[in-house]
């Protein structure tokens, strides 16, 4: 069986809170998008996984594929499985590719041994792998708090346009995003700003994390500011990693400089 994990973008991302467990809480937008990588599994005599397109570093084993069906095997019985994982999502982007795979995992094992767990169940699961993993279970446009993992559907989509997603040759760790980030207790209301124009959005919408890594990667500043100037009317870092999207009205016309980091581009 076959299945293509697609990415997300963030709309916006406040960081609410630092929790007693060391994790912090958020507030963000999460919206899915067409990039995607493509997770396949067979049955076979023992378990197996292998990968390729871009790289993951670290035991294949600890990959969260498989960590997921580890998971799911505690309660079901699931057989032995050979499966295989195509990565066009890069780690460290923040476009959650691997929660992406894990949650998309969880759903095609239910699919295909039609174990009959509902979308709470397999939230639960997921929400065990990673904090922005459950919102790929239902992959619709959600209201994300907690450490993403407490989440709320909303009616929304992008205004008709396009959506570039660019990406520099280097990641960005989760820990270091949040090592020494600031706090906003009282985040204005994404679901609010939302409605105003899109033109308002480069005022008004921001993720909080751009004002530190944008300190430690000043490439990243420059990303954005091309974007801009190649005619987006909103651009943004997406997550705590290294990917910025431009939304466009218009079919854009990018200089090699950005082209040559483009990852994914997409109507809608």
């Amino acid at each position: 069986m076959i299945t293509f994990p697609n990415a997300k973008i963030n709309l916006g991302l406040s960081i609410t809170e630092k929790r007693e467990d060391g994790f912090h809480n958020i507030r963000t937008l999460m919206l899915p998008t067409s990039l995607l990588d493509a997770l396949e599994f067979v049955e076979a005599k023992k378990d197996s996984f292998s990968l390729s397109g871009i790289n993951i570093p670290g035991d294949p084993g600890e990959n969260l594929v498989m960590k997921a069906l580890n998971l799911v095997r505690k309660k079901y019985e699931i057989p032995q499985l050979k499966v295989h994982l195509h990565k066009n999502i890069a780690a460290g982007s923040g476009l959650g590719g691997g929660s992406s795979d894990a949650s998309f995992m969880i759903k095609m094992l239910n699919d295909y041994f039609k174990l009959g767990m509902d979308v709470s169940e397999m939230q639960k699961i997921a929400a065990t792998l990673g904090s922005d993993c459950s919102f790929f279970i239902k992959n619709t446009p959600q209201i994300a708090t907690g450490r993403g993992e407490i989440l709320e559907e909303i009616e929304f989509r992008l205004p008709s346009g396009y959506l570039y997603i660019f990406r520099p040759d280097f990641s960005i760790s989760t820990q270091n995003a949040y090592s020494g980030i600031a706090i906003n207790q009282n985040p204005p209301s994404i679901e609010r700003l939302i409605r105003n124009d899109i033109s308002d959005w480069k005022h008004s919408i921001f993720n909080e994390f751009e004002r530190k890594i944008f300190e430690q990667f000043p490439a990243m500043k420059s990303i954005k500011s091309a974007i801009y100037q190649s005619g987006a009317i909103y651009a943004s870092m997406s997550g705590s990693g290294s990917a910025i999207y431009g939304i466009y009205t218009e079919k854009p016309k990018i200089n090699h400089e950005l082209e040559s980091i483009l990852i994914h581009k997409q109507a809608f």
